[in-house]
């Protein structure tokens, strides 16, 4: 017969006779009362107050000015031109009018926005080839799966840069105007990104001594773009391709179905804008492309300045002043409760 096994003893489970496994470890425990914590309660009240107040006023330091144009004036026409799916390829463009009573100081950003547009799919945030977005060569003529059906054309010519992300790309333009003094806005299209964004998660590839056209031969533009991705910015040279700010600034997708993304910031390098936008009349010039109607979706333009805190946010403020409040009534009912019966749960007036 064989050798019995012998099952290990109680000695061999036992946790070694450490500070820290046998629970010896020095530990604080306060004695929760009255004195140590009503005086917490109305700090904490007096603290999220401070703060609420202090937010409250820097977010309404900030202007901010928004205007849907959907279906405003002259643009309803590009509203219903878009409807067709045949009219995607024709022009359309539109004026609106505006006015600021009060000057907007310092400076002034100008964006677009777009409700009930949703980026966070999980399926639409998929579908994008990070790999071209780097500038991978290879990845040009063999675009990623995931991009799929956005990957290649009817004709088998991949798309660059191909997925969902990029092919639904906003393509709005604007104009801003001053009508009092009949100037254009200048506006900075270039230097709305991130230092990283450039630098390291979008760059073109190598040129070898080509154009940057002659190095996406081979390759078509997304299904719905009217431009291919070299000749983005006819403007700028050095704004084409993935590291085209537009570009970049909308393959950043936004967590909330109604959201804005920056276009411009206003350069301030010549009067009458030295001080940031005069009060006054002006028009937005716009190239009407987008269609909004297949997801019941609105556009909208929004001039806004910012503070340290960012842009005209209240929900920050607001939460601090109900965190006040609620803290407040808590620590005065506690009291109430321990003025009644005493720590010793008495009666104190007897």
């Amino acid at each position: 017969m064989g050798k019995e096994k012998t099952k290990p003893g109680p000695l061999s489970r036992r946790p070694d006779n450490s500070a820290f496994k046998q629970q010896r470890l020095p530990a604080w425990s306060p004695m929760l009362t009255a004195h140590t914590v009503l005086p917490f309660f109305y700090l904490m009240a007096s603290v999220c107050l401070l703060l609420g107040v202090w937010l409250l006023l820097t977010v309404q330091s900030t202007k901010e000015m928004k205007m849907d144009y959907t279906e405003l004036g002259d643009c309803k026409r590009c509203f219903e031109m878009r409807k067709n799916v045949s009219n995607a390829a024709q022009p359309c463009s539109c004026k609106v009018e505006f006015s600021i009573e009060k000057a907007f100081k310092g400076d002034v950003f100008f964006y677009y926005g777009l409700k009930n547009f949703h980026q966070n799919l999980r399926r639409y945030m998929d579908s994008r080839d990070d790999g071209q977005m780097v500038g991978r060569k290879k990845k040009l003529k063999n675009p990623s799966s995931y991009c799929e059906p956005f990957a290649r054309d009817q004709n088998g010519t991949p798309i660059v840069p191909c997925g969902a992300v990029a092919n639904s790309m906003f393509n709005d333009s604007f104009s801003l105007s001053y009508v009092n003094a009949h100037v254009k806005v200048p506006l900075l299209r270039t230097g709305l990104t991130w230092y990283t964004d450039k630098n390291i998660k979008y760059r073109n590839p190598k040129m070898e001594n080509l154009s940057l056209a002659q190095v996406f031969e081979g390759t078509t533009q997304p299904l719905y773009w009217q431009k291919p991705v070299y000749e983005l910015d006819s403007l700028n040279p050095t704004n084409n391709g993935f590291i085209n700010d537009d570009l970049i600034v909308w393959m950043r997708e936004a967590a909330f179905p109604n959201f804005k993304k920056l276009y411009g910031i206003l350069h301030r390098a010549n009067k009458p804008f030295t001080n940031g936008l005069p009060a006054g009349n002006y028009s937005i010039q716009i190239s009407y492309n987008f269609p909004v109607q297949y997801f019941h979706g609105r556009k909208e333009v929004v001039l806004t300045t910012l503070t340290w805190f960012g842009g005209q946010n209240h929900f920050l403020p607001i939460a601090y002043l109900v965190t006040s409040s609620l803290l407040l009534v808590t620590a005065v009912v506690l009291t109430v409760v321990w003025w009644k019966f005493g720590k010793d749960g008495k009666n104190m007036k007897e």
